[in-house]
């Protein structure tokens, strides 16, 4: 994990695409770098290939579901401390379990992923100064 100039590295694991498009042009305007993963087991696999900083994660996936996906992030050393973000259409109240840092509401505008982005930067910049 970490940046590589500074860039904030974000893997999006969406099985839909108009969503992930979206993000990923959200982010990239934000200056990230982005890996887009259609599927859980491919998000896991990228994730653990590369461990990005941060992890924005659809809750309903085909497949290995999102709640599965943060589990396994949770549990890996190389992906535990990534930021770990859910984004769902589901009720908050429903996600509460989750062991992720913040929600991403769906349907999302560009300010709340900024939001996202700038709470990364600004928790990472606490941690590398203590």
């Amino acid at each position: 994990m970490g940046s590589e100039q500074g860039l904030v590295h974000v893997l999006v694991i969406e099985d839909e695409r108009d969503v992930s498009a979206l993000l990923e042009r959200h982010l990239g305007g934000l200056g990230c770098r982005v890996t887009v993963a259609d599927t859980g087991e491919e998000g896991l696999e990228l994730a653990f290939a590369e461990p990005p900083d941060m992890v924005i994660i659809d809750v309903l996936l085909p497949g290995i579901d999102g709640r599965e996906v943060i589990r396994r992030l949770r549990a890996d050393e190389r992906t535990k401390r990534c930021h770990l973000v859910v984004s769902s259409v589901l009720n908050p109240e429903d996600l509460v379990e989750l062991a992720t840092d913040e929600l991403l509401a769906k349907p999302f505008r560009q300010p709340a992923v900024a939001r996202l982005v700038d709470s990364y930067r600004n928790r990472s910049s606490v941690s590398q100064e203590e």
